[in-house]
């Protein structure tokens, strides 16, 4: 299994299936989890789960929570909000 992290930029507030609230405008982190997909004479991984951490509303500063997310539903939330 491998991870990969990146940082998403949100310009604008997005909203997700996942999550009852809009999100406000800003950096989030999302990591995507991978397995390696064994018998093939090459390296090859197929995306296992994607995770957004979104800060806690109600919680001590700098809590977050990890929500499993549809790549598909993210990126397009991602591509409503035009970068600056």
């Amino acid at each position: 299994m491998r991870t990969t992290r990146e940082i998403l930029t949100f310009n604008r507030p997005f909203s997700l299936s996942a999550v009852d609230e809009v999100q406000p405008a800003g950096s989030y982190a999302v990591d995507v989890d991978e397995e390696l997909i064994e018998g093939l004479s090459f390296l090859a991984y197929r995306r296992v789960a994607t995770t957004i951490y979104l800060p806690l509303r109600r919680g001590r500063a700098g809590s977050v929570q990890a929500i499993r997310v549809d790549p598909g539903e993210l990126t397009a939330a991602y591509e409503k909000t035009p970068s600056s």
